[in-house]
């Protein structure tokens, strides 16, 4: 069963058509915006920071999305697709953007929008990655600049997901 749960007065918003798997858990000072999708034993947990998330993101299987007590809230924006056991926590995830599986995003790092973070990477605490291009490694670097056919991926794959949340 879902978790959506109140902390300290603060109850999770969700936008139109968002999607939670049964085994997910959003609680606290969430802002979701529509479409969005949280799925199986994922975890966005809004007890010690905001979490702010905009339209059309996926938050794939075992993700967590935490932020930072008094210190660093997390936002994500549009059209962001956060890859399979990855952890968010406490940075700022700009308009469409791959974070992919078992990545790591660190507090106060900010991921410019149209950027792909590799399975894996970290980026560490205060980062700032450019727009246009993909960084892998630990800690993550600029590694090459993102073609065309990867510049769509983002707007497909937040599609995509939307879709497969109507199968569930």
């Amino acid at each position: 069963m879902v978790l959506v749960k109140e902390i300290k007065g603060k109850t999770p918003v969700m936008g139109e058509n968002c999607w939670l798997a049964e085994n997910s858990t959003v609680v606290g000072d969430v802002r979701m915006g529509s479409d969005c999708t949280v799925w199986y034993s994922a975890v966005v947990r809004g007890d010690v920071n905001s979490i702010t998330i905009g339209n059309r993101t996926n938050i794939q299987d075992g993700v967590v999305v935490h932020g930072t007590y008094e210190k660093a809230a997390t936002v994500i924006g549009n059209d962001v697709n956060i890859g399979h056991n990855a952890c968010v926590h406490g940075c700022e995830i700009r308009d469409r953007v791959l974070i992919g599986m078992n990545a790591v995003v660190m507090d106060n790092a900010v991921v410019e929008s149209h950027v792909i973070v590799a399975a894996g990477s970290v980026v560490l605490a205060n980062a700032h990655l450019e727009s246009g291009y993909v960084y892998a490694g630990a800690p993550a670097k600029k590694v090459k600049k993102l073609t065309e056919e990867q510049m769509a991926v983002f707007e497909r794959t937040a599609k995509n997901y939307v879709m497969y949340a109507s199968w569930q």
